[in-house]
């Protein structure tokens, strides 16, 4: 049949970024505790396409992303990016990956479990010059005000949050590692399934911790920071305020992306990843 997308194009325009967008599909990830788990993710994939082609072949995107759809640990990721390079003869390919990630989860005092759901993404991209891979979690905290605690004879205002972690790659992690950093540094963390006596013990913890956004990103930043296991990493905070009609937000980094590192490749296993 006639391969129209390999006709030449006589634009001489090329284009950066090519492919699919808003795919959904179900995917397999590692879990600590399950051992895997499935959920379901959005997700988009794209490659470069030379001046002269008329166009891309949208068919081996979803081809390639099938194949690894059951493994999307960390290194299979780049694996399957070098895999699209190859099969659309690109020089470059890109995706992003966004999914929810659930665990099981206590209650403090009656220990009462029920399913939390937290959204988590990768971003990932592989040239010739080596490839770029940022893992995320955004996770959801209560914050009470330092400065309302400090002024008010009685109560203080708190606000849920948002907290959003980002990492490139060193060593492998796990998210239920990088969710329980960013829980810890909040006011309180948030439960789907909560009976009285937890709604007590959570509401004199929160008030007995107060933090602004400023407070939220630096106990994460100190944290992440400790483990010496990730080149670049940022993290952002947005608080919903609930006496104002506007959020309070903070964002922080540490700065070394432009660090080259060299590719390790052993046993199957990509241990270092390049930076861009």
């Amino acid at each position: 049949m006639v391969d129209v997308q390999s006709f030449q194009d006589d634009r001489h325009i090329a284009i950066q970024k090519v492919g699919v967008k808003g795919l959904r599909y179900p995917i397999t990830l590692l879990d600590k505790t399950e051992k895997y788990q499935h959920t379901t993710a959005v997700v988009n994939l794209y490659a470069n396409l030379p001046r002269e082609l008329k166009g891309t072949h949208m068919s081996r995107f979803i081809e390639v992303f099938d194949e690894y759809r059951h493994d999307l640990s960390m290194p299979n990721v780049i694996r399957m990016l070098r895999k699209i390079r190859t099969e659309l003869d690109a020089q470059s390919a890109y995706t992003d990956i966004h999914f929810p990630y659930f665990i099981n989860k206590a209650a403090p005092v009656s220990g009462q479990t029920a399913i939390m759901s937290y959204d988590c993404f990768y971003e990932a991209s592989c040239s010739e010059k080596g490839h770029r891979f940022i893992a995320g979690v955004i996770v959801p905290v209560q914050t009470v005000c330092p400065c309302s605690k400090a002024i008010s004879d009685g109560g203080a205002h708190n606000q849920r949050g948002l907290v959003t972690l980002q990492v490139s790659l060193g060593p492998f992690f796990w998210f239920e590692d990088l969710i329980r950093i960013v829980e810890e540094s909040g006011s309180s963390e948030l439960f789907t399934l909560l009976k009285r006596e937890d709604e007590k013990f959570i509401t004199e913890k929160a008030y007995s911790q107060p933090r602004f956004v400023e407070d939220v990103v630096r106990e994460v930043y100190l944290k992440v920071d400790a483990l010496n296991r990730f080149p670049w990493f940022s993290v952002e905070a947005e608080n919903f305020e609930s006496i104002h009609n506007h959020s309070a937000y903070a964002y922080v980094e540490k700065s070394e992306r432009s660090k080259i590192e060299p590719v390790h490749e052993g046993h199957g296993k990509i241990d270092t990843f390049m930076l861009d």
